[in-house]
This record gives C-alpha cells, sequence and structure tokens, in this order.
C-alpha cells in the first residue's frame, strides 16, 4: 500500500492504495464515486469515463498513483443536484438512457467534446462519441441530446 493524494471534483483526497489500483478502482471502491462504471477493462467500452485535468479519459486503464496532483472530474462533479451541467440536462430531457450504464461515459465525453468545441458538426459528435458503447440502441437519443446541450451552452455564450 502506498500514500495517493488525488483532487477529485475539486476536493483534496489522501490515502492508501496498492501500486497496482486503477483509477477506476480507487474512484468505486476507497471513495464511493458511482457515475464511472466498470465496463470492459480494457479502456474500450467508455463506461470508466473521466476527466483527468479537463480531457476525458478511461479510468479502468489508467494507474491510480499515475493521476496524483492532478484534477480529477467524475460525473458527479459535472454539475450538482441543484445544478445540472447541460449536457446532463439535456440527456434527461431528451430520454437519453435505457439502461444507463453507458450514460456516464457518454456525458462526459459530451461534456469534455462541447468544451473543446462549442458548435460540432453532427459528424464531429459521432465520431467524439463513436468509442463509447451503447448496447440499449439510444444512440439517436443520445445524438439529439448532445445537440440539445450544444445549443444551450451556445446560448449561455450569448447572454
Amino acid at each position: 500500500m502506498q500514500e495517493l493524494a488525488l483532487t477529485v471534483n475539486g476536493r483534496e483526497r489522501a490515502l492508501r492504495v496498492p501500486e497496482a489500483a486503477t483509477l477506476l478502482h480507487v474512484l468505486r471502491n476507497d471513495l464511493a464515486f458511482n457515475g464511472p462504471k466498470y465496463g470492459c477493462g480494457l479502456g474500450q467500452c467508455g463506461a470508466c469515463t473521466v476527466w483527468v485535468d479537463g480531457v476525458a479519459a478511461r479510468a479502468c486503464v489508467i494507474p491510480a498513483h499515475g493521476v496524483a496532483g492532478r484534477a480529477i472530474t467524475t460525473l458527479e462533479g459535472l454539475g450538482s443536484r441543484d445544478c445540472w451541467h447541460p449536457v446532463q440536462q439535456a440527456f434527461e430531457q431528451a430520454q437519453a438512457a435505457q439502461c444507463g450504464y453507458c450514460l456516464n461515459g457518454m456525458v462526459m465525453q459530451a461534456a469534455a467534446l462541447l468544451a473543446r468545441d462549442p458548435h460540432p458538426s453532427d459528424a464531429r459528435i459521432r465520431a467524439e462519441l463513436s468509442g463509447n458503447l451503447c448496447r440499449c440502441g439510444t444512440h439517436v437519443e443520445i445524438l439529439t441530446a448532445v445537440q440539445a446541450a450544444a445549443l444551450r451552452m451556445a446560448g449561455d455564450e450569448a447572454t
């Protein structure tokens, strides 16, 4: 076990974890964050997506000790219960989830895209989300949600 200092959702966390622990393991098992999900364990499905210094990353393949001192954002830190992020609002309004397993990754990846490119084309949105797997087939609703979030965020910029 080694000491690890992480900043998760703006809060400093100190804990002791095995040297081989993944960021996903620490977030879910040690810090009790339920947003990132264990899907494939290979970084291919996107269910575990978090932000590391504002960039979408797959937590299941990142060594926890490799992100010490960096800013980690989970779905829980993207918005709050009282003030959802525009992407979270849009997903809820578009009913873009069935089972919800992919939801964490889709929301985190979409929010990262919109932070970089507030006016993405449909092709750009599809390309950005192509690595996030959804078994339920809500792809149309997800695309609609991301488009709506982009419009909502663009409207916020104009005011």
